[in-house]
């Protein structure tokens, strides 16, 4: 018994109206997902700065490690922010806040053993890779630019 020389050509057929239908489907299933994490994190970050603020409040002062906390959530709700704009992570302001918690993790050290040692070396240096990656990331997005222009 011998297939017909259409069958291929059938399920080729049949191939691109699954596709037709499913490709759409999968990816609003895809966007939304983004925008509810999206919207969790904002409010997440949110939460988390109103919480940091008030016990900064109760306390009476804000330390430069509660300030540089409330940088690392700015810029994070900046990033949801932009990512919100453009569907595009931007991976400088994740540098942003690396560098930001590192530098807090340094004071908190030299506040804590008032003396320099070796970590407070590794972590400097830990800021310099960053920084250099910054610089990476912003030199590569203005040579190369994405192809719908947007730069990271």
């Amino acid at each position: 018994m011998s297939m017909p020389p259409t069958l291929p050509k059938d399920a080729s057929k049949l191939e691109d109206a699954i596709e037709k239908w499913t490709v759409p489907i999968g990816n609003l299933f895809v966007s939304l997902f983004h925008r509810i994490a999206l919207f969790g994190i904002g409010a997440a970050t949110v939460w988390s700065a109103g919480v940091a603020f008030m016990g900064m409040a109760n306390k009476g002062s804000a330390s430069i490690e509660d300030l540089l906390l409330l940088f690392i959530y700015l810029e994070i709700g900046a990033m949801v922010g932009i990512y919100f704009k453009t569907n595009h992570m931007p991976v400088r302001f994740l540098i942003y806040v690396a560098i930001t918690a590192v530098t807090r993790l340094i004071i908190d050290l030299v506040n804590t053993k008032h003396e320099a040692d070796m970590a407070i070396l590794f972590m400097g240096i830990t800021i310099l890779v960053l920084a250099l990656a910054n610089a990476v990331v912003r030199y590569a997005s203005f040579k190369y630019p994405s192809k719908n222009g947007i730069s990271d």
